[in-house]
């Protein structure tokens, strides 16, 4: 799989996003620990899915509509940052990938542990 024009405009607007939001916006809701885990942009340049994913379940549904609110000013300091013929519209997403992730984590080790014991029993 080659690593095309469009993959690397994502992760270079990935980078400044995560940039901007962290030292530009100062929004309350914008605490806690997240990181942005990806950004696809369209080979059109005219809008770009961003994914955040957040640690504390609380402040996820506060931490998503801040952004969506700030999405014209990080836009605007997006267009300052990266040098591109059209800056993408911005559409921020929940990415919950990180929470399956160990939820399937804890559900393996709790069958682990079961067959541990169960073969304890056995012998």
């Amino acid at each position: 799989m080659s690593f095309d024009r469009t993959d690397r405009i994502s992760e270079e607007v990935r980078h400044a996003l995560d940039r901007i939001i962290r030292d530009s916006v100062k929004d309350p809701r914008v605490r806690g620990t997240w990181s942005i885990t990806r950004a696809e942009v369209t080979r059109d340049l005219k809008y770009c899915k961003v994914r955040v994913s957040m640690l504390e379940d609380d402040a996820r549904a506060e931490l998503i509509k801040a952004l969506k609110g700030a999405a014209g000013f990080i836009r605007r300091e997006l267009s300052r940052e990266v040098d591109l013929r059209n800056t993408p519209q911005l559409l921020f997403e929940d990415d919950r990938n990180m929470q399956y992730a160990q939820h399937i984590g804890q559900i393996l080790a709790e069958e682990s542990k079961k067959l541990g014991e169960s073969a304890e029993e056995g012998e």
